[in-house]
């Protein structure tokens, strides 16, 4: 067990309306679950509650894809309409823990406000079978979105094989890219809720590398190391061509390791996605929901 976040465990993608973003992300080769609405308490103490949002998501062998948005307006969003507010697009970072308790102790030594673990759980599938549960540790009022450290509790439920075979072959989520105007700022969050050292970016700017361990983001994740670039605006055009930033700070992207060399990823976007350096496929934000994701041999 540790103290510190383990791995990217997944991101997430709000967009106002589930329905398109869904369609979207299914044009790109990805296998959905079915809808979840979500329930949580809003303190550690209080009632368990439905929220006004609800998911479908993308598993892969190690991490996923979540796509976010209200599917019952007028109740609780977990400030999803403050996120939506500002753009459509990746809004959600969240890094693997395998103990939340020493890691509350963890952040609270370090002088973080943090009422305690905060609960969350959806059905699976349907809204009387079994309920996935998660233990999360959110930043408080992080203005790069919801950065936080998630541990599930059942994962079986949730990454189940047949949601975890896609058409274009992404097996692992690698990287996530955030612009930021104060990016010493955005690193030091990023770093202080990891626990984890920065060093430079080769782009300029901070990168946070978190270690891996077998099983850290998917009950048959392997252990592999995966990474968090933050990035001056400035420097984003190197790590992710083209993409315009809407809103600082703005989490731009993310990048997808293939099993297959990007063999499938190549046919399924052909001419939806920009070729990049090392065989590496982008889809734009235009065609992702918001959120450039880059398809990586």
């Amino acid at each position: 067990m540790s103290a510190t976040a383990l791995a990217l465990d997944h991101v997430g993608v709000c967009n106002r309306d589930l329905a398109p973003m869904a369609a979207a992300y299914e044009a790109l080769g990805f296998t959905l679950t079915p809808i979840a609405q979500q329930s949580g308490r809003r303190t550690p103490e209080g009632p368990l509650e439905r929220f006004a949002t609800g998911n479908r998501c993308a598993f892969l062998r190690h991490g996923y894809i979540e796509l976010l948005a209200i599917l019952e307006p007028g109740l609780f969003d977990n400030r999803l309409g403050e996120f939506l507010a500002r753009y459509e697009g990746l809004h959600i970072l969240a890094l693997a823990m395998d103990d939340a308790e020493a890691n509350l102790a963890r952040l609270r030594r370090g002088g973080l406000a943090i009422p305690g673990v905060a609960p969350l759980e959806r059905p699976v599938e349907g809204p009387d079978g079994p309920r996935a549960r998660f233990s999360r540790l959110p930043f408080p009022d992080a203005p790069e979105g919801r950065i936080q450290l998630v541990q599930h509790h059942t994962p079986e439920l949730v990454w189940q094989e047949r949601w975890m075979t896609h058409a274009n072959a992404a097996e692992a989520l690698e990287e996530v890219v955030l612009a930021s105007a104060a990016p010493a700022e955005s690193a030091a969050r990023l770093s202080r809720l990891a626990g984890l050292p920065l060093e430079p970016d080769p782009a300029g700017g901070y990168l946070l590398r978190l270690p891996g361990g077998e099983g850290a983001a998917g009950p048959r994740a392997p252990a592999m190391e995966t990474r968090v670039r933050i990035l001056p605006p400035e420097a984003l055009g190197e790590a992710l061509p083209g993409v315009a930033v809407p809103s600082l700070p703005f989490l731009a992207g993310f990048v997808l390791r293939t099993g297959d060399g990007n063999a499938a990823a190549g046919r399924l976007l052909a001419g939806k996605a920009r070729a990049l350096p090392g065989g590496r496929l982008m889809v734009p934000p235009a065609l992702a929901a918001g959120a450039a994701v880059v398809f990586a041999p």
